[in-house]
């Protein structure tokens, strides 16, 4: 086995909901009078899953329950899941930012964490200022900091504004030279939460490099992100994470797999709320297969069609554009409509592909209305959908153009 550098044993994280200030009197002296019978803490008893969709009866919630992994020097892991899953939680105890409710933490080595942005700057100290000040706080001399002080200030690419105060700061600006202080001033554990969606792609992709690197010199990384593209690229093994309950953990590529088969909820027919103040709204979106009857997924080499009702309102010259992407946030197939003119009332537009070969998975439908070549409605993956498998070949990606919009109601006047 190798050198354990991170150890969670029983690890829960309980929270309490309502106003601040929560503990009482009565509360505390029941403790109390517990602790001293060698009884368990009967708070300790109560509380909920965190699942944010169910009203619960419980005043009290646990963000974690009964964690427990070791992590080895050097090892890159992802730690996946939804919004309120624990994720954040765990990467604060494990920061040593809140303690946990329960269990104990165990880690060797000096940390630099990267969290919610902001965390570890302080607004009034200017970039230079908090540079220093970061690393005085890793135990680093002035000395050693002088020496990574000019590759940090590059990769950052901020050197103009590290003599301002970091309160002035964009959220982009923020996160650059954070990520580029944690990452340069050589902590043995590196922890890097999804504040890297912050950046533009190109940072993104910088980050993710160094990342790569940092463990290659033997350094640990934990690193979470909803980008499963970044996850299965960075990771050697992943954690997945729902209701603060670790649902597995193993190989990334088995684990993603895993997480996505129970989280993406694929949809056949998508209602939207309509928008009195735009010309036109998006009612309703349709997956229809080839027998023009609604589905959720496709089988691997059939045609894909999509009907979108359009409630019109003001008569001028509209577009209509689509997107495909993968579940793991790669950017399939992108079209777009030629201008035409739309009537005022109720109309169906319906985009058939029949030269799609889609390899088997998870995907997402991204859709764009304009108006005079202005978006005025865009929803980006807003409806899921699956392709099976009917044999063992296509394994690529190809989604051709050209087969485009086709208009199957209303009054529309191509220019």
């Amino acid at each position: 086995m190798g050198n354990i550098v991170i150890k969670a044993e029983n690890i829960s994280k309980q929270y309490r909901l309502g106003t601040i200030g929560t503990k009482t009197l009565a509360n505390d002296f029941k403790r109390w009078l517990y602790s001293i019978q060698g009884k368990e803490d009967p708070f300790l008893k109560i509380g909920e899953a965190n699942d944010r969709s169910q009203k619960g009866s419980s005043d009290y919630v646990w963000a974690l329950k009964d964690i427990n992994f070791e992590i080895e020097q050097g090892e890159v892991i992802g730690i996946i899941g939804k919004n309120g899953a624990g994720k954040s939680t765990l990467l604060k105890i494990l920061s040593r930012v809140t303690a946990p409710t329960t269990g104990q933490i165990t880690v060797n080595g000096r940390m630099a964490s990267l969290l919610e942005v902001g965390t570890g700057f302080h607004p009034e100290l200017t970039g230079r200022e908090n540079v220093f000040l970061n690393g005085a706080i890793m135990g680093m001399t002035k000395t050693e900091i002088k020496k990574k002080f000019d590759e940090i200030i590059d990769f950052s690419g901020v050197e103009r504004y590290i003599d301002t105060p970091v309160k002035r700061y964009s959220s982009g600006m923020y996160v650059r030279l954070a990520f580029a202080v944690a990452a340069h001033l050589e902590p043995e554990i590196l922890i890097v939460d999804e504040v890297l969606a912050v950046g533009d792609a190109e940072f993104q992709k910088k980050c993710l490099g160094k990342m790569k690197d940092v463990s290659g010199q033997g350094r640990t990384v934990l690193f979470v992100s909803h980008n499963m593209g970044a996850i299965q690229s960075l990771c050697s093994r992943s954690i997945y994470l729902k209701h603060g309950i670790i649902q597995q953990s193993g190989d990334t590529d088995k684990i993603i797999n895993f997480y996505l088969s129970n989280e993406l909820k694929n949809e056949e027919e998508l209602e939207l709320k309509l928008n009195p103040d735009l010309p036109a709204s998006i009612s309703k979106v349709l997956l229809l297969n080839s027998n023009n009857q609604k589905t959720s997924s496709y089988l691997s080499g059939e045609s894909l069609k999509f009907q979108f009702d359009i409630e019109n309102l003001m008569e001028g010259n509209y577009q209509f554009g689509l997107g495909i992407a993968s579940a793991l946030d790669v950017n399939i197939f992108s079209d777009i409509s030629e201008s035409f003119i739309m009537k005022p009332g109720h109309n169906e537009m319906v985009y058939e592909n029949t030269q799609v070969k889609l390899a088997p998975g998870n995907y997402a439908l991204t859709f764009n209305l304009l108006f005079n070549g202005k978006s005025i409605q865009y929803f980006e993956k807003a409806i899921n959908f699956e392709v099976l498998e009917i044999n063992a070949e296509g394994e690529s990606y190809s989604l051709h153009k050209g087969a485009g919009f086709i208009i199957t109601k209303g009054i529309f006047i191509s220019n």
